[in-house]
């Protein structure tokens, strides 16, 4: 059996002493102003990023509307040159009804018109063109001539169509365009 003396025990037990007054932090009137400036720069900071995420979302919501709105316009792009050639090969028609010819080319009126009203159906529409007032925008000069009976600027023959597809040009109409000097 061991024995223990009441001054060993009293070493081994430590007495912890708390504080129970709180501690004043001093701050100067110059550090608390910095620490005020810095909540209000953190702040900005924030408002700003979460603007900036805003306007990312809509830019990238306005950019993938315009993906799906003009997904088809390489495919029309195609189409339109199929157009041009049916417009070719009409224009060879002649009054005379009864020939081979003119029984093939009414078939390719029919086609042409079918085709046409489908483009109209996905929004894609001509660029007006022969006696308009030349736009820069949506035509391009091909030719230009010096007619004094026709207006500066209005155009005299169209070459090749132009279309825009649900109001963006696709393709600038080619035009002959009168010019006075």
């Amino acid at each position: 059996m061991i024995f223990m003396n009441k001054k060993e025990d009293q070493k081994e037990e430590t007495n912890i002493v708390m504080d129970t007054e709180p501690a004043q932090a001093t701050i100067s009137e110059d550090e608390l102003k910095k620490l005020k400036d810095n909540i209000i720069d953190l702040e900005n900071k924030l408002k700003y990023s979460q603007a900036e995420l805003i306007n990312y979302r809509k830019r990238k919501d306005e950019e993938t509307a315009n993906l799906l709105k003009y997904a088809n316009q390489d495919l029309i792009l195609e189409l339109i040159q199929t157009v041009d050639n049916f417009e070719r090969a009409i224009k060879l028609d002649d009054t005379n009804l009864n020939d081979e010819l003119s029984k093939f080319l009414a078939g390719f009126k029919l086609i042409y018109s079918h085709l046409t009203e489908t483009l109209k159906k996905f929004g894609v529409e001509e660029i007006p063109t022969v006696g308009n007032i030349f736009n820069p925008n949506i035509h391009e000069a091909m030719m230009v001539i010096n007619d004094k009976t026709k207006p500066n600027e209005q155009i005299i023959e169209c070459l090749l169509k132009g279309y825009t597809l649900k109001g963006k040009v696709i393709r600038a109409a080619k035009v002959i365009v009168n010019k006075l000097d």
